[in-house]
């Protein structure tokens, strides 16, 4: 490439970023908005000319002393979630056009976007680097523009929330940070020093100090992603922060966690990723079956909404781990089709609480009658959540369980509890909201049905989970791509299939 086009990509939300905390008002929500649709622009382009073979990566010395490159890729991991990056930033920024008019935000709208631009500019960096500490450094550099987006815009609770998820991040952060110096000492022994991923690949080091560092980076994915007893931050987190921060949190920076599980646990540490599979497995497990428990007894709508991502992050993990180029292509492919249906989710519940002045799903009742639109938008939108066949989720969460049941039949058995756990509460949460009689603070508060502006936000959204859901197939190449990888680097093969005797 003539042009450094994965720098240019990450870098131009940040610079837009730098423009909109000095240009305020109506012009700075236009130019943040023009900004985050070049983004999505140049992301495209990106994904498109990385599916036809054409390189761009990039590799320049960065700290030479201890081995530290400044270096950007995009393999077909990468590749999707960069798409979904860029897709969701803009319908963020769309649906949230007044968060700033809010009595209780601290900032006007053009500061929500430009940390919103900020938060995408270091994901982006996360998603395409190809160096350790490259990755180690905007990992960290994340966690600034979400705080200060939970801090600033959203419930009266939201400076605790904030601070909550602040520290669960740093305490990731911190236990990664060990393992990068641990990366540094094994190459340092082995007589060139290096945080390329690439150089990890077959790098000699102790089993015990293999497993070591396996541990202090899953630790810090698991946090990340965020699976069951290192989760708390979540809920609290959802409840209090804004419809917007919450769909770029989990839709975009959770999945750092899936991601690094894949680009840095499986591919440097292959021989600790099969030690630890049968314990992970279990955990990924609890983690589905908890968030469903927890997301059928939830009373407020977006806590409901963070506990089916903990479920979903489980499904997630578990393909990773189960091992088979089906169920790891699968939950590459989930971690797309989460953000578009957890963005719906978000986004579209927060149009209802604007609307009611309630998050509690009791304070609604008889929707329907009132706002069909809004109400059809939320029934799809849940309908993406349990996976209904025809949409993209069903396709991801087929295809983990499909791989994963080749290797692990009586886990996966276990697991297909959560899909049914999903279904009862999404239809249990629209029945309470959306059906029955039109109770007297419903009629009182939602008087119209959703604006133009409202319908173009979730459109898209549903409409590429329907589009994923019957063409599936461009999506999942670059998966394959990166499934077939790992599996070589991993040392494993896909279990041969089993055929009867009578059956020949």
């Amino acid at each position: 490439m003539p042009l450094p086009l994965l720098t240019i990509l990450a870098l131009v939300p940040l610079l837009g970023a730098l423009v909109l905390f000095v240009v305020k008002g109506p012009a700075g929500r236009l130019i943040g908005y023009g900004v985050a649709l070049t983004t999505a622009v140049l992301g495209v382009l990106a994904v498109v000319l990385q599916a036809q073979g054409v390189p761009l990566a990039e590799e320049i010395a960065w700290i030479p002393q201890i081995g530290a490159h400044y270096a950007l890729d995009l393999d077909g991991m990468g590749a999707i979630l960069v798409l979904m990056t860029v897709i969701l930033v803009p319908v963020v920024l769309l649906a949230e056009w007044h968060v700033g008019d809010a009595p209780e935000a601290r900032w006007g709208t053009s500061t929500f976007f430009a940390l919103a631009l900020m938060m995408q500019s270091f994901a982006l960096f996360v998603f395409m680097a190809s160096d350790i500490l490259l990755f180690y450094v905007a990992f960290e550099a994340t966690l600034i523009p979400t705080y200060f987006l939970i801090g600033g815009f959203g419930g009266p609770r939201r400076g605790a929330a904030a601070m909550k998820f602040l520290l669960y991040s740093l305490a990731g952060g911190l236990v990664m940070l060990v393992a990068v110096a641990g990366v540094y000492a094994v190459t340092a022994e082995a007589g060139s020093p290096s945080f390329l991923i690439n150089d990890l690949v077959g790098a000699e080091m102790s089993t015990d100090m293999g497993r070591w560092l396996f541990l202090g980076f899953f630790i810090a994915f698991a946090v990340k992603a965020p699976m069951a007893g290192l989760h708390t931050w979540l809920p609290d987190t959802a409840e209090q922060a804004t419809p917007g921060t919450s769909t770029l949190l989990v839709g975009v920076l959770d999945k750092i966690g899936t991601f690094g599980m894949l680009k840095i646990c499986l591919t440097a540490f292959p021989e600790a990723t099969q030690w630890a599979t049968p314990v992970i497995l279990v955990w990924a497990i609890v983690s589905v079956l908890y968030g469903a428990f927890m997301a059928f007894g939830a009373t407020d709508l977006l806590r409901l909404v963070s506990y089916t991502s903990i479920s979903h992050f489980g499904f997630m993990v578990f393909g990773i781990f189960a091992l088979t180029t089906p169920s790891i292509s699968g939950s590459i492919f989930y971690m797309l089709n989460h953000g578009l249906s957890t963005a719906a989710l978000f986004l579209v519940v927060g149009f209802m609480i604007r609307r009611r002045g309630s998050q509690h799903i009791d304070a609604f009742g008889g929707v329907q009658k009132v706002a069909p639109v809004l109400t059809g938008v939320l029934l799809m939108s849940g309908l993406s959540a349990l996976a209904l066949p025809g949409m993209g989720s069903f396709v991801s969460e087929f295809l983990v369980m499909a791989g994963a049941w080749q290797r692990y039949p009586i886990h996966t058995a276990v697991i297909t509890l959560g899909m049914v756990l999903a279904a009862v509460y999404v239809l249990r949460m629209y029945k309470t909201t959306m059906t029955g009689p039109v109770t007297d603070q419903v009629a009182t508060h939602v008087t119209h049905d959703l604006s133009i502006r409202e319908k173009a936000v979730v459109a898209p959204l549903l409409i590429l989970l329907i589009v994923f859901g019957f063409v599936p197939r461009p999506v999942l190449a670059m998966a394959d791509e990166t499934a077939t990888q790992t599996m070589a680097v991993v040392g494993v093969e896909d279990p041969a299939p089993q055929v009867k005797e009578g059956n020949r």
